[in-house]
């Protein structure tokens, strides 16, 4: 018995189905659509604790902090996705099939779950590390505190992990996440 295909479609066709769908979100990938899960109340926090601390240190600036609702093109690897918190920094580029997504964030903030963590941490990244504006990928542990962050650097990325009682710097933003501080405003671990 030969295994069903998934059906194919153009950016053209996501977007119709993410301007009909009310209460779900997806990611396109090469043509495929996939709903995007919920996450739990502790990565909800972790994630809205996030942009609550970059919108404080970004207010007078021209970058500005998103939620999990702001719309990510990728054309460089065909996707179209959501992270949990963008930086996005003036001037903001659109897709041009698509005006509600923007091409170029500077930082990228996703809270790690369970059944995301190994595509956040390798398929995912791999994406985002395409986009020629992105300085910082970051990942945030909903298990314990840490914050991994990924720096492009001369063309290189480069890794650091944080924990407890540590910064974690997004040097493109003029900007050290503490650790504790996240956690703490996010009333967990």
């Amino acid at each position: 018995m030969r295994a069903a295909l998934r059906p194919r479609y153009t950016f053209a066709e996501y977007l119709e189905i993410e301007a009909l769908s009310r209460e779900v979100k997806h990611e396109y990938v090469g043509g495929e659509v996939f709903a995007m899960a919920g996450g739990s109340v502790e990565h909800s926090a972790l994630a809205t604790a996030v942009v609550g601390l970059l919108f404080a240190h970004l207010r007078d600036t021209a970058c500005r902090p998103h939620g999990s609702d702001l719309r990510i093109s990728i054309p460089a690897a065909d996707v179209a996705t959501y992270a949990d918190a963008v930086v996005v920094c003036e001037p903001v580029e659109r897709d041009p099939q698509s005006q509600s997504h923007v091409t170029n964030p500077r930082v990228v903030v996703e809270v790690l779950s369970p059944t995301t963590e190994r595509y956040d941490r390798e398929q995912k990244r791999l994406y985002y590390q395409q986009i020629p504006a992105l300085s910082e990928y970051v990942l945030v542990a909903q298990d314990r505190r840490r914050v991994e962050v990924w720096r492009r650097v001369d063309d290189q990325w480069t890794y650091s992990s944080h924990g407890a009682g540590d910064r974690a710097p997004l040097p493109s933003i003029g900007f050290a996440l503490e650790v504790d501080e996240l956690y703490t405003a996010a009333g967990v671990a």
